[in-house]
Parts: structure tokens; C-alpha cells; sequence
């Protein structure tokens, strides 16, 4: 059972990390357990855990600082527990970087199929190896590092996730299915709109001004792609269209 992804369950309610663990454990996961977020930062950094799952709400570090200084370490995957279940609390929580969000009272099952579904699109984006230069940033794919001006840029797990893929597919269109799919999951599959606010956030951390695209081009209807040479790799967008998004030689976008 040693090959078993291993999960940290961070909650300082003893039934939730109990029923937790034991779902978990009847799925074939390895478990282990914190009943407090500093806790959890020393489990974590003791046994380096596949994905850890995180109470928002706990009496000495709460779910997100918790998040924060592991983030610090390594892009380990994230899910968040919280009693709190209205859609403003899970982009909230989103978009402080965690992976999923999973609002208390749970069904086991569920518990279950979000933690593979995670596992699966962290798997999914696997870093290839080599050096990519955009003027003066640099992306290292191997070691999950940017920097802009010999800078380290700092960039959350989403952040990273959807630049280290356009990043592996330079010079190519990402379709914007394909990006949700890899990044988030098939469920959100659709939600354009949220990934156009962190395409935003990503080519500001590249370096563009606000209203700019730097290098990473919008196919408008179709996708993304990342310019290495910094020029778009198709003809440019007629007058009237959005700043960075660009047609299709021969027609136009759906």
C-alpha cells in the first residue's frame, strides 16, 4: 500500500479528520492526520504528502495561511473544508490558489472523487525539462521556477499550472476546454469567463501592462497561445476586436 497517494487531513474537529481518514483509508489512501494548522505544516514537511486537505476555520493557523507557507515549499495540491458553501466563498477560496473546495457536511463518496480528480490534474500537467526566455523572463519547466529581470516572480499554484502549460505547448493554440479541463477539471470545462480573469493574472506576473497581452496571444472563441519570440503566430486581429485576441487566417471565430 506504499505506493498509495498519501493524504493530510488538517481539522481541529476530531470527528471530521475520524470520518475523513477512515473514507479515505476504505478508498485505498494512505491518511494522516492534524488537528491544527501547525501541525499540519510539520506533518507536512515530514512526510511530504500527495495533496493535503485543509480546514478553513482553525484556532492557531486557519486553512489559507496553512496553504500559503506550503505553497512556499513545493506546489502541493490543496483542497479546502469549510462549512461555509455559498458560490462567493468558493471563488474566494479558489482564487487564493486552492485546487477544490469542498463545503462540510460531505458525502464520503464525493470526498473520494474530488480527491482523485485533483491527484489526476496535478499528475496531468507534468513538467517538462528545459528553459524557455520571453525578453527578460525566464520560465524554468524543470524546476517550477519564473523569473522576470533575474527576479523570482512569485505565482500561485493556478498561476503556475496554466503557464507551465501553455509554456509546454509554446507557439501553439491551447484551447481554452484544454486549459480548463488540465487546470480545474472537466466541470469546468465551460467557465470561460473565469479562465479569462486568471489569463489576466498570468500575463501581468509576464510582465504586460494593464490593456496589453505581452506574450501570451487570445484566439478569440478558440484559445491561448504563448509567443517564445514574442510575435503572434497568425495574422492580427481586425479593428474593433480586444486587445491580445486574434482571428484565424481565412475566417473568423466562432
Amino acid at each position: 500500500m506504499n505506493n498509495q497517494p498519501l493524504v493530510l487531513v488538517a481539522d481541529d474537529e476530531p470527528r471530521i479528520t475520524k470520518l475523513v481518514a477512515i473514507s479515505l483509508a476504505d478508498e485505498g489512501f494512505r491518511v494522516v492526520t492534524a488537528g491544527g494548522g501547525e501541525e499540519a505544516l510539520r506533518k507536512a514537511e515530514e512526510m511530504r504528502p500527495d495533496i493535503v486537505l485543509l480546514d478553513v476555520v482553525m484556532p492557531d493557523l486557519d486553512g489559507i495561511e496553512v496553504m500559503r507557507q506550503l505553497r512556499e515549499w513545493r506546489p502541493v495540491p490543496v483542497i479546502l473544508l469549510t462549512a461555509k458553501g455559498s458560490t462567493s466563498d468558493k471563488a474566494k477560496g479558489l482564487d487564493l490558489g486552492a485546487d477544490d473546495y469542498i463545503a462540510k457536511p460531505f458525502h464520503p463518496d464525493e470526498l473520494a472523487a474530488r480527491v482523485r480528480a485533483v491527484l489526476r490534474r496535478a499528475a496531468g500537467i507534468a513538467p517538462s525539462g528545459g528553459l524557455l526566455h520571453i525578453g527578460d523572463v525566464e520560465i524554468d519547466l524543470e524546476r517550477r521556477m519564473m523569473s522576470r529581470s533575474g527576479q523570482l516572480v512569485q505565482l500561485s499554484r493556478t498561476e503556475w499550472l496554466l503557464l507551465q502549460h501553455l509554456a509546454a505547448n509554446a507557439g501553439k493554440v491551447v484551447l481554452h476546454t484544454e486549459l480548463l479541463t488540465k487546470v480545474w477539471g472537466p466541470e469546468y470545462r465551460d467557465d470561460l469567463q473565469y479562465l479569462r480573469v486568471w489569463i489576466s493574472r498570468v500575463r501581468r506576473k509576464l510582465g504586460a501592462l494593464p490593456g496589453e497581452p505581452g506574450p501570451i496571444t487570445t484566439f478569440q472563441g478558440i484559445g491561448y497561445v504563448l509567443n517564445v519570440d514574442e510575435t503572434p503566430p497568425l495574422e492580427m486581429p481586425p479593428d474593433g476586436a480586444e486587445v491580445g485576441d486574434a482571428q484565424p487566417v481565412g475566417g473568423h471565430a466562432p
